[in-house]
């Protein structure tokens, strides 16, 4: 599949770098394979230069020092973007994105060392509960898609009131299949905010966008492209209020 070119007209979304951010150019290329433009974004510049959305990729930013996510909370770019995610903006987080914007309380829960207390990398399938948000509008509720995962602190807790709430909220999004992979309560792989803009989750779809770079899929082994949908929601939800 060859690159999407961009347009002055297309959807303008921000990939966030900080120090030790492993993944933002993998979430780039995302963006440019769905039709919208990639901007790159600094984390010590506390402007988000006019972008729709933002991702806030995965990695292993500040070092996972502390806690993961805690330093890369007070970046000055993370305030901008807890400002533009109050006031609709799409927001996604990815992995150690997601677990930054449980540390900005964008969105609820925690996410601590694998009960196995081992890193994994592997493919993963996941349910879509909530096809309504700004990331997965792309997709119907019940479809089931592949992705990597790749993670050591992937293990989503939250209070049982909060897991009540995210439940009869239909807040969930994403859902593991084929067994937990981390001790995840209630086998959450991703949430979503009340207004449906804000969504994280632990596995990568940035690395199931491109045929030959992605998992196994209906066309045989790295030919998984289910990734894309979530980037292809975003611009759909940006254009919707264009």
């Amino acid at each position: 599949m060859s690159e999407s070119p961009s347009s002055p007209s297309a959807a303008r979304i921000g990939v966030i770098t900080f120090l030790g951010t492993l993944d933002d150019v993998d979430a780039a290329r995302a963006v440019r394979l769905a039709g919208a433009e990639p901007v790159s974004l600094w984390h010590k510049d506390a402007d988000l230069h006019g972008v729709d959305a933002v991702v806030v990729p995965g990695g292993f930013s500040y070092g996972d020092y502390l806690r993961c996510g805690a330093i890369a909370r007070f970046a000055p770019v993370m305030q901008e973007v807890i400002d533009a995610a109050n006031k609709g903006m799409p927001v996604l987080g990815i992995c150690n994105g997601f677990q930054i914007l449980t540390e900005a309380h964008l969105l609820p829960g925690a996410l601590i060392r694998n009960d196995h207390q081992k890193f994994i990398c592997r493919e993963q399938k996941l349910r879509i509960e909530n096809a309504n948000t700004a990331w997965t509008n792309a997709f119907s509720a019940g479809q089931e898609i592949v992705v990597p995962m790749k993670n050591g602190e992937g293990n989503f807790i939250a209070s049982d009131e909060d897991l009540d709430r995210l439940e009869g909220e239909g807040r969930v999004v994403f859902r593991y299949l084929g067994g937990n992979p981390n001790g995840s309560a209630r086998d959450i792989a991703g949430v979503t905010n009340e207004r449906g803009n804000v969504v994280g989750l632990m596995p990568h779809p940035e690395h199931a966008v491109e045929p030959g770079f992605g998992p196994a899929g209906a066309g045989g082994l790295r030919t998984g492209v289910d990734g894309l949908g979530v980037f292809a929601s975003v611009l759909n939800a940006v254009l919707a209020t264009a």
